[in-house]
This record gives C-alpha cells, structure tokens and sequence, in this order.
C-alpha cells in the first residue's frame, strides 16, 4: 500500500512539475480594471508565471472546501460529543447503582446455550 501511495505521489509530482514548465509565462494580475484605476487614482498589480496562478487557485479551492466542510459537519460533531457524554454518564450511573453487569455478546450466549 505505501508503494502505491509513493507511486500516486510521484506521478503528480511528476504532472506539476510538467505544468509548471510548460506555463512559465508571465501574468499581471490587476486588482481593478485600468479604466477605474484612473479614476480611483491607485493600480495594484503583480506579474507571476501562470503555474504560480494556477496553484495558488487550486490551493485556494482545496483550504475553501475544507473550511466548508467543516462547518457543514458542525452539528454532526456536537452530536457526537452530546451522546458520548450521555453515554459516559449513564456508565457511570451504572456502576455507581452497584447492579452487576454482563460482559459478551447476547447472541453468542445463546449459541453457546449460557
């Protein structure tokens, strides 16, 4: 599995290096048009080659998926922490109430004829 996992690796390394060589070219990127930034009196913009552009995007969707989902998984997770804290309250109350327990499984019990 880890060869695999190397082999999938190397194969993408391989794909970016590839991309970045063949888009080396530069780009300018404006934060606004050139006929507003007359009027607004102030241009911002940089030149990169267009394999940063294409990165620094892809990375950017990859954090933003991320951040959504994990909002979107917000009540899943703070169910999960009420029902274990359910859970660990009701093991307490039931070894505190002095009533013994059974340990195994019900279904292998009567198979065993228990």
């Amino acid at each position: 599995m880890r060869h695999i996992r190397y082999g999938i690796l190397a194969a993408l390394a391989i794909v970016m290096v590839t991309i970045a060589i063949a888009n080396r070219g530069p780009i300018t990127l404006r934060l606004l048009p050139e006929e507003l930034s007359g009027l607004f009196g102030f241009s911002w913009e940089i030149t990169l080659p267009v394999f940063v552009v294409l990165l620094i995007a892809v990375m950017f969707g990859v954090v933003l998926g991320f951040v959504w989902e994990w909002i979107r998984e917000h009540k899943y997770r703070r169910v999960a922490v009420v029902e274990r804290q359910t859970r660990e309250q009701l093991e307490k109350e039931l070894k505190s109430s002095g009533v013994p327990t059974r340990q195994g499984d019900d279904v292998l019990a009567l198979l065993e004829g228990r």
